[in-house]
């Protein structure tokens, strides 16, 4: 018998059975793991395995290759702190869908899942759009598709203002001029300039976007996910608050 312990928060869920439930968690040793619990779909575990709580989970399995088995117990109680604001509620859930979808199974991505509950904090706070936008960078990074905001990729030495969709590189005003339409746009706030808002973060959501389409969820042959895309819809036309 296989068993370890380890932290971790509920990325998604679906019926097993009857009663039983398959879990998704991100955990911070064991990465993006699932498991089955029994009962999963009743009463008792349903407040405890709403996506986004955080959890401390047992696992067990004969074999390593086995499905296992979770129990968890609830250690925070993530999900109902947003009900009454939808969009940062959405927020919560393209992000989960964003790490349950993109993430490889059982691979240790420990930044990633101290950087989730980082998001999940800064989600109450003014800034939470920014702080997505960033998280979604990050998490590109630690999947080996880290952008290059630092200088223009044309060597340009002036304004830096789009980011290639070729090369994720950062691209000057001056350089990037002539091919505008062909460029994605560079938030002032993610090289430390600019004071973000709507339209910032509307832009920090397409360019991740883009990278997240072309570098993870196309070569899977899958579109972003449904919650990611209702996300920017819900932020572009308004500042998030």
């Amino acid at each position: 018998m296989i068993e370890w312990s380890d932290e971790g928060v509920v990325l998604g869920l679906r019926p097993h059975g009857e009663a039983g439930a398959v879990v998704q968690l991100l955990t911070r040793q064991h990465g993006r793991h699932a498991g089955l619990v029994r009962g999963g779909q009743g009463r008792r575990l349903g407040g405890v395995l709403q996506p986004g709580n955080r959890v401390r989970a047992t696992w067990r399995a004969r074999l390593a290759e086995h499905l296992g088995s979770f129990t968890c117990e609830l250690e925070e109680a993530v999900a109902a702190r947003f009900l009454d604001d939808p969009v940062r509620l959405g927020a919560l859930r393209a992000a989960l869908a964003v790490c349950e979808q993109a993430l490889p199974e059982r691979e240790p991505h420990p930044a990633c899942h101290d950087g989730l509950l980082a998001l999940i904090a800064a989600l109450e706070g003014e800034h939470w759009g920014e702080t997505y936008v960033v998280w979604e960078l990050s998490l590109l990074k630690e999947l080996g598709f880290g952008l290059d905001l630092s200088a223009c990729a044309g060597g340009g030495n002036d304004e830096l203002a789009y980011v290639s969709p070729r090369t994720g590189r950062a691209v000057s005003l001056a350089a990037g001029e002539p091919y505008r339409d062909k460029l994605l746009a560079l938030p002032g706030f993610l090289i430390g300039k600019g004071s973000g808002g709507a339209r910032e973060v509307a832009e920090g959501l397409a360019l991740t976007g883009r990278f997240l389409e072309r570098h993870i969820f196309h070569p899977q042959d899958r579109p972003l996910p449904a919650a990611r895309d209702r996300l920017a819809a819900a932020v572009g036309p308004q500042a998030p608050r």
